[in-house]
């Protein structure tokens, strides 16, 4: 078994091979709702080949995206290129997960995934910030159900916003600032995008953590995950592979429940 794993956000789209043992392959680029099943078999043909395979050698392919308009072209993608049906969570999948919120079907894909891949490896109950286009907060019972959570916006678009909302801030890079008290702008700026999320993180874990009510780890994944590492003691562990072990526990289970 040879499978494609794609999981697109906002931002960025990951596609992952793993060769039935391991995952062999990983590459990203940046997410385009109009990118055609062509563009994106042609972009994929060339990385392949680097790593001696082609899109033949690939037998399967499930699908995670939170970019509706994208899932035509991708679910192309499988079936011109691949000549599989792709598996697409929402859509042909079963979880194999309690969904205990108001309306199940709201539940974004990505978070779905990623509690499911925090359940398989982290015990009890569970906090998975991920830090992407949005940072959010799924909180993930011990017995592996989505139980909700918290949605604000991503450190990126917060300095997106300063930048064009203010004439005068300019566009900065994302970095820890030796000093929480600006001496410049760019300095000010920094502080406030990076301590504020560190006090987002923090105050939001110690609220839902009294709310729960019982003991939780809290795992951090995404994209900007890595900038937090050693700035807070609120994140226990940093897993930037939650997403592609739960893509790949849903591949197996509902291939397993189809016979194949």
């Amino acid at each position: 078994m040879m499978l494609l794993a794609i999981e697109q956000g906002n931002t960025n789209t990951l596609f992952a091979v793993h060769d039935g043992a391991e995952w062999i392959a990983q590459w990203r680029t940046a997410t385009e709702a109009s990118r055609t099943a062509d563009e994106y078999a042609v972009w994929l043909t060339q990385l392949l080949a680097m790593r001696g395979l082609t899109l033949g050698d690939l037998d399967g392919c499930i699908i995670s995206s939170v970019v509706p308009q994208s899932i035509f072209n991708l679910r192309n993608l499988s079936r011109r290129y691949l000549e599989v049906e792709p598996l697409v969570i929402g859509e042909n999948v079963d979880l194999g997960m309690p969904v205990r919120i108001l309306k199940p079907k709201e539940a974004g894909a990505d978070r779905l995934v990623n509690a499911l891949g925090a359940h398989l490896k982290y015990p009890g109950d569970l906090i998975v910030i991920d830090s992407g286009t949005a940072t959010t907060f799924d909180v993930i019972a011990a017995d592996g159900a989505f139980e909700g959570g918290v949605i604000a916006p991503g450190i990126n678009l917060s300095l997106q916003a300063l930048h064009e909302a203010a004439a005068m801030l300019p566009r900065i890079a994302i970095q820890k600032p030796e000093k929480v008290i600006g001496k410049d702008t760019v300095s000010n700026m920094q502080s406030g995008v990076f301590w504020g999320y560190i006090a987002l993180i923090e105050g939001l874990v110690a609220r839902i953590k009294a709310e729960w009510g019982k003991p939780m780890t809290v795992i951090g994944t995404g994209g900007v995950a890595s900038l937090f590492e050693g700035a807070t003691d609120s994140i226990d562990a940093f897993d930037p592979d939650l997403t592609i072990r739960g893509l790949l526990e849903i591949w197996r289970r509902n291939t397993h429940l189809k016979g194949e």
